[in-house]
Formats: structure tokens, C-alpha cells, sequence
């Protein structure tokens, strides 16, 4: 079975920075808990305080499915609603 990597890149507005990142922090916990997440790491931009990017590895794309319907991704998109310019999610497959 192959792993499934998840790159997701979020830029928030400039004046959301601090919310986004606040409420990007409560997933970290309760996602690396859920049934196939084996990495999910949040990380900013050393330049650029309103953009973020999570590096994330599942067993499964069936897993990250469950994951993207969580009860905390519903409530970080509640939270964060208007405040978020751009997120881009590229589904990868490690080659080497």
C-alpha cells in the first residue's frame, strides 16, 4: 500500500494572520490521534507571517478522506471563514 503525502499551502489574508495561525494549531492535536495519520506537521513562512503549510503523510487516501470530514476541520472552516486568501492541497505520492 502506498502512503499518501498531502502538501496543503494556506495564505491568509494579512490582517487574519494571527486567527488562521491560532486556529491552525488546534488541528494539529486531534489530527495526529485520527486512525492513519503517521505526519502532520504546521509550518509558517519565515518571511511571510500569513502563510502556512502542512506536511502531512496518511496510510491511505480513504483515511485522509475520514480526515477531511472531521469534526475540527468543519470548526477550523467555521472559525476562518473570510479570513483565508488561498489554499491550495496537492495529493502526492513519494518516488524517491
Amino acid at each position: 500500500m502506498t502512503t499518501l503525502v498531502i502538501v496543503a499551502d494556506i495564505q491568509a489574508k494579512e490582517e487574519s494572520g494571527t486567527l488562521v495561525k491560532a486556529e491552525l494549531e488546534k488541528l494539529v492535536g486531534p489530527t495526529r490521534a485520527e486512525k492513519g495519520c503517521i505526519q502532520y506537521d504546521l509550518n509558517q513562512d519565515n518571511d511571510d507571517p500569513t502563510h502556512f503549510l502542512f506536511f502531512e503523510l496518511w496510510e491511505n487516501r480513504e483515511l485522509w478522506q475520514v480526515h477531511m470530514e472531521s469534526a475540527h476541520l468543519k470548526a477550523f472552516a467555521d472559525a476562518t471563514e473570510g479570513a483565508i486568501k488561498k489554499t491550495v492541497i496537492s495529493e502526492m505520492t513519494q518516488i524517491a
